[in-house]
């Protein structure tokens, strides 16, 4: 190699050093056992097993401590061209948000070392080039479009190798990575999950097909077909945190929350041990964010308050879009869950100062509508109006990020506000109209990956509005509805079990609701006048 080749190598090593010194401080092993990977690559014998280990923490989704370990092999061996491939890739999380601008630089500069590296096999040039596919579109393009085109030279690279059990896993992945939000056909997804159930009989203790399949089934037609992975999940890798954390997207789909709450609790242990000292992991509150959603949906409400605290206390969260969605949302959680509108009206815009808000203007936006909405369910329109304004500048903000997923759910959450202002205004017909509305706009689209469910669902919301107004046919269907996305919610049973109640001839159907959320709730009454009613109206 020319002496400029070998001083753009070791510029490329030192900026990586550079680029990644606040990860320096990650626990210096891996966890002990994260699966089995078997990608063999024509680097130094010395750093194979490094490289599989690498490898497997991507596919974990453990991207930090990935790239930690890569820059780490590429500085034990510079001519090692996959070495920056893996770089790049931890750079592309396609599942989470867009690459920043360092860190699209830092991909990109990594592909271009990788290029220029020539890797001496066929393969491995493949690899390169579809990594390399996704930042040379995206960098002319969007994010979306990029990771359309990283989809397509996965394809090429699965069908050319059908054997390379990683390249089937990625490909896997980018299927659902691409899956159309608004597809409730789930096609990509039962695409992705077929492939990957057929890699899992070649490879049964493989990280990637475990982790991409729960992502593929985490909808509410396919979860069923996960259980079994999800509880073998942490079997494969007992102490990493996104392993731990990843079953309960199925448990959630499907309201247990018992493994809702213990999976969560071990995966934010995990998480606290093994950040850095510089920061905690954003896999730490997003952990926690689920694990006060299933208390809260058990009526448990002291040990959700308990586990915002702990959210509350940590003053140097990770900045992430997972953090900035985690922090906002278990806040919100708490006051709107328990229909505390006085509480939700006052909650502090900012509970974390030192954490760049500015950059998530639609994870932001998430505590000025439980401002808005809790404002409006108390009467004080002016400051609902007042959150009104802010959605709309949160909306505005968000699109100019071109996150247009995140922007439609701020659109339903001003339309939200604006319904309940409507409500206490007394103009039924609009209020009632903007709540329709915003429920079918958000039940148009899928979750995100980061969220166990809508913060408060605008269908349950829908319901909650048709009940005041008397129409109990009507909310009865929209508790149900919300139950089929979102179930073994607390205030969708009760909702519907009230609404089934006053309906002629529903004694039974209202009496099945309400016993099953009595089941959920087991016992915990005194914080929830709800359960107490249910319990009511179950013996009457």
């Amino acid at each position: 190699m020319n002496r400029g080749g070998l001083l753009a190598l070791a510029g490329l090593v030192v900026a990586a050093a550079l680029a990644w010194w606040v990860f320096s401080a990650v626990t210096d092993e891996d966890p002990a056992a994260l699966g089995e990977v078997d990608f063999a690559v024509s680097c130094a014998p010395a750093v194979q097993d490094d490289f599989e280990r690498a490898t497997a923490l991507l596919h974990h989704m453990m991207y930090a401590q990935a790239a930690v370990r890569f820059s780490d092999i590429v500085e034990a061996d510079p001519d090692c061209a996959m070495a920056y491939w893996g770089v790049a890739k931890t750079q592309l999380r396609p599942l989470w948000a867009p690459p920043t601008d360092d860190e699209f630089t830092r991909g990109s500069e990594a592909v271009a070392q990788a290029r220029a590296l020539a890797a001496p096999s066929e393969r491995e040039q493949a690899w390169i080039e579809a990594i390399g596919t996704y930042y040379d579109t995206a960098a002319g393009a969007t994010h979306a479009e990029g990771v359309q085109a990283w989809e397509s030279a996965m394809g090429d690279l699965h069908a050319n190798w059908p054997e390379d059990i990683d390249a089937g896993a990625f490909y896997a992945l980018a299927q659902v990575a691409t899956a159309p939000s608004d597809d409730h056909t789930y096609s990509h997804q039962r695409r992705a999950g077929a492939l990957l159930e057929e890699l899992l009989e070649k490879a049964p203790e493989h990280p990637g097909l475990f982790h991409y399949l729960i992502h593929a089934y985490d909808n509410p037609e396919l979860a069923e077909q996960a259980v079994d992975v999800a509880r073998a999940y942490d079997q494969l890798a007992p102490d990493v945190p996104h392993a731990l954390h990843m079953p309960s997207h199925i448990f959630v789909r499907l309201g247990i929350w018992p493994d809702t709450i213990e999976w969560n609790r071990r995966s934010a242990e995990a998480a606290l041990r093994q950040s850095p000292d510089a920061y905690v992991s954003m896999h730490h509150v997003h952990a926690l964010d689920y694990e006060i959603y299933g208390y809260l949906q058990q009526g448990r409400d002291d040990r959700a308050r308990e586990v915002l605290e702990e959210i509350r206390g940590v003053e140097n969260y990770q900045p992430h879009p997972a953090t900035a969605y985690g922090i906002a949302a278990a806040q919100a959680r708490y006051a709107l869950e328990r229909r505390d509108w006085a509480q939700a009206a006052s909650l502090p815009p900012r509970i974390h100062e030192a954490f760049p808000w500015d950059d998530y203007p639609a994870f932001e936006a998430i505590t000025y509508w439980a401002r808005g909405l809790g404002a409006a369910r108390t009467g004080d329109l002016d400051a609902a109006r007042e959150a009104v304004e802010r959605l709309d500048a949160f909306h505005q903000r968000t699109l100019e990020q071109a996150e247009d997923y995140w922007a439609l759910h701020v659109d339903v959450q001003r339309k939200t506000v604006e319904a309940w202002i409507a409500h206490a205004e007394g103009n039924r017909e609009r209020a009632r109209q903007l709540m329709m509305v915003a429920a079918e706009l958000e039940d148009s689209v899928d979750k995100s990956p980061i969220t166990p469910s809508a913060v408060l669902p605008a269908r349950e919301l829908y319901g909650d509005m048709l009940l005041d107004y008397g129409m109990h046919e009507l909310a009865l269907e929209a508790y149900e509805q919300a139950l089929r996305i979102s179930p073994n919610r607390f205030h969708s049973l009760y909702g519907a079990g009230l609404a089934a109640s006053h309906t002629g001839g529903r004694p039974q159907v209202a009496r099945e609701y309400l016993k099953q959320l009595i089941r959920i709730a087991e016992g915990n009454a005194e914080h929830r006048p709800q359960l107490q009613q249910a319990m009511t109206l179950v013996d009457s």
